[in-house]
């Protein structure tokens, strides 16, 4: 039996009208910026003081380059650093932080950059970092050995998925790893990993593992139990099949996930997303062959890729660890990006 239970707004959930937003036309071109003669690549790092692996130390240089640092604290911050950045004509973008600084980075910076970003540079340096990991980039990464990489040539292209308001299209957050249903409580269990000094892998697996301990030994109106409504319409307006009560959804379009596992099973490149409609044992049996890429048909479990979705969602998601709130969404990819890879 599905809970009918609307969770209601804590602090922990961020709502749209939070996420600041430059006025659309604003600013200068920055191609046109960024095409001027200069001797040295000039880098902007938007560094987030309050991350994990930023707090006490300060921003590394690299030789050979000109860098501006800009330290942050709050969200509202980032869009005046970007027009700065874009009136400048930065070559790269540095973003010192974890998953959700980049998701910040992204959402302020769509209006200013468009399709025209400069190359993107992503420091490890939250509790999470999913992105940097999909590219190669260890833990100790520094920009100076970034900038080796971008000389070396390694560049990858990725698209990050946009998440945005039915009603209101043009508010949107841009992130990388998308979730719903029992994923947001997994989630809310991870920020207790981290207060154990569990992160990044290590706190993917004790809460997965967690997770699903529960689902597989609890009875029946266990919290983890419990299915929530996700009605998910895909292109040409065909729900997905079903039902509309949903136990798990994650959607990314990340081709490299945290623990190498394969949820996704081929599919590699664009936006996909795997569905589980309940959490009946026989079909959590299955989750690990599910994570290791080899995918069971007609045992509640639905993949596919898409250019775009829609989602009905009763329940907060999750996207890139923090926590947005019920509602009407479109779920589709945004520009393609360049990330500097190790």
């Amino acid at each position: 039996m599905a809970s009918k239970r609307t969770p209601a707004m804590s602090d922990g959930i961020k709502t749209f009208d939070e996420l600041p937003r430059p006025a659309p036309g604003s600013g200068v071109d920055p191609g046109v910026a960024r095409r001027t003669e200069r001797s040295a690549p000039l880098v902007g790092v938007i560094r987030n003081s309050r991350s994990y692996r930023n707090k006490g130390r300060e921003q590394g240089v690299a030789p050979g380059v000109d860098v501006i640092v800009e330290t942050t604290t709050k969200r509202r911050e980032l869009v005046g650093v970007l027009d700065g950045f874009a009136a400048k004509g930065i070559d790269y973008l540095a973003i010192s932080g974890g998953d959700g600084t980049v998701r910040d980075v992204l959402t302020c910076g769509a209006e200013i950059f468009g399709t025209d970003w400069p190359t993107l540079i992503v420091l490890p340096k939250g509790k999470t970092n999913a992105l940097a990991a999909d590219l190669g980039a260890p833990e100790n990464w520094s920009l100076a050995a970034a900038m080796e990489s971008a000389r070396a040539g390694h560049f990858v292209t990725r698209r990050p998925l946009v998440v945005s308001v039915a009603a209101d299209p043009q508010a949107r957050v841009y992130g990388f790893l998308f979730g719903g249903g029992v994923f947001h409580r997994t989630i809310k269990l991870g920020q207790g990993a981290h207060r154990w000094g569990a992160f990044n892998a290590a706190a993917v697996g004790l809460t997965t593992a967690w997770a699903l301990g529960q689902a597989l030994l609890a009875g029946s109106e266990n919290p983890w139990r419990q299915r929530s409504l996700m009605r998910i319409t895909l292109p040409g307006t065909e729900q997905l099949s079903g039902g509309d009560e949903r136990y798990v959804m994650i959607a990314s379009t990340l081709e490299n996930l945290p623990l190498g596992v394969k949820p996704f099973g081929n599919l590699r490149e664009g936006l996909k997303a795997i569905v589980l409609d309940t959490p009946a044992r026989r079909s959590l049996m299955h989750l690990p062959m599910v994570a290791l890429g080899r995918r069971k048909d007609g045992r509640g479990y639905h993949c596919f890729a898409a250019e775009s979705f829609g989602l009905d969602i009763t329940e907060p998601f999750i996207l890139d660890g923090e926590a947005f709130p019920p509602g009407n969404y479109r779920i589709s990819t945004g520009p393609s990006l360049t990330f500097v890879a190790s």
